[in-house]
């Protein structure tokens, strides 16, 4: 009889841990455009990584990483990379997206474009001697039309480094460029505004004047440029993280990351822009 309770006792263990999926991590690494906003009750501004998860099953644990106003260099300067690096472990994915603070030469984040190459490199070599799975990503696109309603490129060069370093290191890459151009053009002149902080005076907290922002999303527009990324996973067919996805989720049903333990404590050394 205590054998037999035993073999019961040990085959309903399989069973349930069979049933149990092992968590699948994405640490995400940006700029702000990707980044978590504070008190999103009272500040309309939101990131693509901040409504990742809404797209995902529960499974699929996201880790938002991306911060304002960094570019590769001040990310691995301030020691926010090395912090990361030492909570990846095998089989997670880390998703990188930089370029908008890189290309500004006047910003003090500004990175040559050679630098910017070999940061990028640096990062994809860091990841995969961590047993992890390295996604880049160039940057979104801004919201900036000429007077007759063709989208203006304003990432004409830093993203063709980063195609140049997905083919050189046979890393995944997703165009987040060439796919949110796809969504502003689909939204127009007008309607793309709807995506971005042009925000009336006098109804948010954080921005009680109201702001014009062609570079910064809303939520909606956050929701947009997250389903950018998730078309381009499907795309490259990564297994693991297309089996989990939540198939055609509402902009209603839209869910946060949560806080990074120890995140916060990681100063800034230099002034952000």
């Amino acid at each position: 009889m205590k054998k037999v309770f035993l073999f019961l006792l040990i085959a309903s263990t399989v069973v349930l841990t069979a049933g149990k999926q092992k968590p699948i991590k994405i640490f995400l690494v940006g700029d702000s455009t990707m980044a978590d906003k504070p008190t999103p009750d009272e500040n309309p501004e939101r990131g693509w990584g901040m409504v990742l998860p809404t797209f995902f099953k529960d499974n699929v644990i996201i880790e938002n990483h991306a911060q304002n106003g960094r570019s590769t260099r001040s990310f691995i300067k301030e020691g926010r990379w090395d912090f990361l690096l030492d909570r990846i472990g095998k089989g997670d994915y880390v998703f990188i997206q930089f370029g908008h603070n890189d290309e500004v030469k006047t910003k003090k984040s500004y990175t040559t474009e050679e630098e910017f190459k070999a940061n990028f490199e640096r990062m994809v070599n860091d990841v995969r001697a961590k047993g992890a799975i390295p996604v880049i990503c160039t940057s979104v696109a801004r919201r900036s039309f000429d007077s007759i309603g063709n989208l203006i490129d304003t990432h004409p060069v830093y993203p063709e480094i980063i195609k140049q370093v997905a083919k050189e290191k046979d890393v995944y890459m997703i165009d987040m460029k060439a796919r949110s151009e796809k969504v502003l053009r689909k939204y127009g002149v007008g309607d793309s505004k709807k995506l971005f902080m042009h925000i009336e005076p006098g109804i948010w907290k954080k921005v009680p004047e109201g702001k014009k922002d062609d570079t910064h999303f809303v939520a909606l527009g956050a929701y947009e440029m997250a389903n950018c990324a998730i078309e381009g996973i499907e795309d490259l067919k990564i297994k693991a993280l297309v089996k989990n996805i939540k198939r055609h989720p509402s902009f209603g049903e839209i869910r946060y990351t949560t806080p990074v333990p120890g995140l916060s404590t990681i100063k800034p050394k230099e002034p952000t822009q």
